[in-house]
């Protein structure tokens, strides 16, 4: 099992209380080379109705973690860049039709997708996470912990079945979506709720949650339930633009430009 603590899989780093997920390898900083990409114009393919990765901003420009990290990238590489909305669904046949170069959006990375395209290490995983109550003095979960305790889920997801896998204890609770779940945790009716942490993060912050409830425990990152995450997607004939863009994304690591953007878009950290 993997969980609680997030530096098992991306050691992380703390600002202004934000937990900072840290996907790089510091063994690259040696292997770094630079790639000219000569004075070519790169344009990127991304979807605007999936905040805070990738959403419309107020004159209807893309912005979203996922944008202002590829603009970031392009300004490192002194790179001229386009960044263009499609709709979610289109955004790789798009890439592969040539009507764009890279893909920034939340595609997850599979092996379906890296037989067909390049993609960079991972910039955002999904962790699970555990949600709580704040006013139930509840132990922080642990499989001896959570037996007994009823646990909302999502019924049928990787959630459900990674609970039932490694909390057998555990009192699941199975709900038709993250809302009815989350309304429930906040009534009281289940003691905690397992879900995507960036889900569960959107809500503990925002109005409906009315400050109820917080995360317990650390993140979960197994990549047989929940995925390796998201990356830049490039056309695999490409590999010089894959590699300029794995490097960058490193250096704004090292430089702080992504923790930057993260806290921007992220005040409560899903990790």
């Amino acid at each position: 099992m993997i969980g609680g603590d997030a530096a098992l899989v991306a050691p992380s780093a703390q600002a202004e209380g934000v937990t900072i997920p840290n996907f790089w390898n510091p063994r690259a900083r040696q292997e770094r080379m630079e790639t000219p990409l000569g004075a070519r114009t790169v344009r990127f393919l991304t979807d605007d109705d999936f905040p805070p990765l990738h959403f419309a901003g107020p004159d209807g420009t893309p912005t979203g973690f996922a944008v202002e990290l590829a603009r970031a990238v392009c300004e490192r590489l002194a790179m001229n860049c386009t960044v263009q909305a499609r709709r979610f669904d289109t955004l790789l046949d798009a890439l592969a039709d040539r009507q764009g170069d890279v893909v920034a959006a939340a595609i997850p990375l599979t092996p379906a997708l890296r037989a067909r395209f390049l993609a960079t290490r991972p910039y955002f995983r999904w962790p699970a996470r555990f949600a709580a109550r704040t006013d139930k003095g509840l132990p922080a979960p642990s499989a001896a912990d959570l037996g007994g305790r009823s646990v909302g889920v999502v019924g049928g997801s990787a959630h459900a079945a990674y609970l039932k896998a490694f909390f057998p204890g555990a009192v699941a609770k199975d709900f038709t979506d993250l809302a009815t779940a989350e309304g429930a945790l906040r009534r009281g009716e289940v003691d905690y709720v397992f879900a995507d942490g960036l889900n569960l993060a959107l809500w503990i912050g925002g109005v409906e949650a009315a400050r109820c409830c917080a995360f317990t425990g650390g993140d979960y990152l197994e990549n047989r339930y929940f995925g390796e995450g998201i990356g830049l997607v490039t056309r695999a004939d490409d590999p010089a633009l894959s590699r300029a863009l794995d490097d960058a994304l490193q250096r704004l690591w090292d430089e702080g430009k992504y923790a930057e953007l993260y806290l921007r878009f992220f005040p409560v950290s899903p990790f």
